[in-house]
């Protein structure tokens, strides 16, 4: 039997699998929310997300200042279907951990990122999964399109 938590999030996998920029929300020293658009690839069997960005990031920062229970989000919203995850992150830059989040990220986004030596990963043990993602999906038309 599956736990609760990897029910949680297989319950909008199908969603996170979908072509969505996504919100990762890290928090500052000072307690305040940095949010920055980024891509997410999401391992529901091992409750994981992970995002690659580079090592000087603000991102990575804010989780490093946070230590080993560094809590961060993601987040992705289309029309009002939306789901997100919550967990604690760690920072990896292993060559493996690093293969692994681009061929990932490749296969959701549908294009392989250049080659960066500064390239780390930022992987998400997620511990809550919310969202509301069984409405329809939007029609493509713009807002400028229906006026």
């Amino acid at each position: 039997m599956r736990s609760k938590k990897i029910s949680q999030i297989l319950e909008h996998s199908e969603f996170w699998s979908e072509y969505h920029l996504c919100t990762l929300t890290t928090m500052r020293p000072d307690g305040s929310p940095h949010v920055v658009p980024v891509g997410v690839t999401v391992d529901a069997d091992a409750g994981v997300a992970r995002v690659i960005t580079r090592k000087s990031s603000k991102k990575v920062a804010n989780i490093a200042a946070g230590g080993s229970e560094a809590r961060v989000a993601v987040c992705q919203v289309d029309g009002g279907r939306w789901a997100t995850l919550e967990g604690t992150a760690e920072v990896l830059t292993d060559a493996a951990a690093v293969a692994l989040a681009v061929a990932r990220y490749a296969d959701r986004y549908g294009r392989t990122p250049a080659p960066d030596p500064e390239r780390v990963v930022i992987e998400i043990t997620i511990d809550r999964a919310m969202g509301l993602t069984v409405l329809p999906r939007p029609t493509a038309t713009s807002p400028a399109a229906r006026a």
